[in-house]
């Protein structure tokens, strides 16, 4: 599930990224993509989406739902580009390294509140997020 919010133009956008699987540095360390949970994931999903009003979250507004198949190469060859970074960052800086400024479609960002949280996962960015809404306004 996405949230989505209004603009002041009236035109609905996405809120935030969104949480795809967690990432565990043993297991990316010696999995390919082709082999990979995130893949997994991708491969096929059902997406809902609802619309943010407020911080008290009164309520839960269901805007939509989507499919989606990640069958596209162009999009494929993109998302493990930034599986790859994330493997390659871990082997080279280290877990702690890695940071949602990674990826193109996929970053690696804390899971958790606060800047202190030790565990990470793959967010899908809004770029990717277009691609399985495209109904939604993005301005890139």
């Amino acid at each position: 599930m996405i949230s989505l919010r209004y603009l002041k133009n009236g035109k609905l956008t996405f809120k935030e990224t969104m949480q795809v699987t967690m990432i565990r540095a043993d297991d990316i360390l010696i999995t390919e993509f082709a082999e990979s949970h995130l893949l997994a994931k991708l491969e096929r999903l059902v997406v809902g989406a609802r619309i943010w009003e407020s911080k008290q979250e009164e309520r839960s507004i269901f805007h939509c739902v989507s499919a989606f198949d990640l069958d596209d190469q162009d999009m494929y060859d993109q998302v493990k580009e930034d599986y790859e970074l994330v493997r390659n960052t871990i082997k080279t800086k280290g877990f702690s390294a890695l940071s949602g400024r990674l990826g193109v479609y996929i970053q690696p960002r804390t899971k958790g509140r606060g800047h202190g949280s030790k565990t990470r996962a793959f967010y899908a960015k809004k770029p990717f997020l277009k691609l399985i809404f495209p109904e939604i306004y993005y301005k890139q």
